[in-house]
């Protein structure tokens, strides 16, 4: 166990803040500039990309296990929530979305997906906002795949499921 008390073991399932749901390959001890340092090798799929996190910084990184599911639900409850849009200039909030999606916090992660999204009888939203919503449903529907253990697209419909009872 390292000394942050975070362990993960090689085949985990972890979330990095700012990439999401991704699987630890190994647990290496590599050179860098004369020290040795113990890293997690992770790996995310849906970006095919390699991280490697000491394991001593593992915490302060953000690196964490799957939402138990306790916060699983209280991120599906605020799905159904009413979307809490603030009244600033849309570059800010756009800022503090993007914030929001890269906290790894899942129910901040779900707030984002339900401010941001239009039932079809609701006016269309621009590029931006799009890209934002498609961005923190992503993130939110492989977290959920994986506690779940179903693919990404029925995580998907689940998700859109719970906001349509909302509108």
């Amino acid at each position: 166990m390292s000394k942050t008390g975070l362990a993960f073991s090689v085949g985990d399932h972890v979330v990095y803040p700012a990439h999401g749901v991704g699987t630890i390959q190994a647990v290496e001890t590599q050179e860098v500039a004369g020290m040795s340092l113990e890293v997690y090798v992770i790996t995310f799929d849906h970006e095919k990309m390699t991280l490697r996190v000491p394991t001593k910084k593992a915490a302060t990184s953000g690196l964490r296990s799957l939402a138990e599911e306790g916060v699983m639900s209280k991120a599906l409850t605020t799905l159904k929530g009413r979307a809490r849009i603030k009244r600033t200039m849309w570059s800010r909030r756009a800022q503090e979305y993007e914030a929001k999606i890269n906290s790894g916090d899942l129910v901040s992660i779900a707030e984002v997906v339900r401010d941001l999204h239009r039932a079809d009888n609701q006016p269309e939203q621009s590029y931006s906002e799009r890209q934002l919503y498609e961005s923190a449903l992503d993130r939110m529907a492989r977290e959920v795949a994986a506690v779940e253990r179903i693919d990404r697209d029925a995580a998907v419909s689940l998700l859109t499921k719970s906001l349509q009872k909302a509108a």
